[in-house]
């Protein structure tokens, strides 16, 4: 019984792990793209990639959420366990914190985002986190594209997708845990951050109900 406690206790560290681990990758890309300034399309081609690969990296072992709105959407959906919801969060919060710290060691504080729009900027975070979920929960957690080898592809081009469409509205965060980090890069002022906690909490929630309402043989 020891062996196997302990080999649980390992799967289950490593899980959290792989959660920090992604989350720090994806929000280094933001901050080395965005604070320094780099031109043009770059930071979404780079933030879009980096989720993707992370995804692949550790989508085996944890599932690749690396967003604590993802993580609510798939917990709705019946994928993940409610133990694990918390430790989770909780992983990616801090992956995005040290690389904000990482970050500002590279650059110095980065330059404020202003959110002119703030019904706008609420809405266009929510909008795409539901996206994002939606399209995690059927890529990723559903029968039909069981075994599939494009899921990473698929969630990575979402992100991509949103940060073109409403970047220049909410900044593109989709996920509280990139909002963390953001704030404390300096890029989004500290007193924004309800936005994204709302915006994109509610979105994945919605994509969690939307997924069980559509998918009732799914569970």
């Amino acid at each position: 019984m020891g062996d196997v406690s302990e080999f649980t206790n390992r799967t289950t560290m490593n899980k959290y792990l792989t959660e920090f681990i992604g989350t720090f990758f994806l929000v280094l890309t933001i901050g080395c793209t965005v604070v320094p300034g780099a031109p043009g399309v770059i930071p979404p081609l780079a933030i879009g990639s980096a989720l993707m690969v992370m995804i692949f990296a550790g989508g085996h072992i944890s599932g690749g959420h690396y967003n604590p709105a993802v993580t609510l959407a798939v917990w709705i959906r019946g994928k993940c366990d409610t133990k694990d919801v918390v430790p989770y969060m909780v992983s990616q919060v801090l992956g995005a914190a040290v690389a904000a710290a990482v970050t500002g060691f590279f650059f110095g504080p980065g330059k404020p985002m202003v959110i002119a729009l703030v019904p706008q900027a609420l809405l266009a975070e929510f909008l795409f986190t539901f996206a994002l979920c939606y399209v995690v929960l059927n890529v990723a957690t559903a029968k039909g594209t069981e075994n599939n080898s494009f899921y990473g592809l698929a969630i990575g081009f979402t992100v991509l997708t949103g940060a073109f469409a409403v970047g220049g509205i909410s900044g593109g965060a989709f996920n509280p845990a990139v909002a963390v980090g953001l704030s404390a890069m300096g890029i989004s002022a500290w007193q924004n951050i309800w936005i994204y906690l709302v915006g994109c909490l509610a979105g994945g929630a919605v994509a969690g109900f939307a997924f069980r309402a559509l998918n009732p043989g799914d569970r």
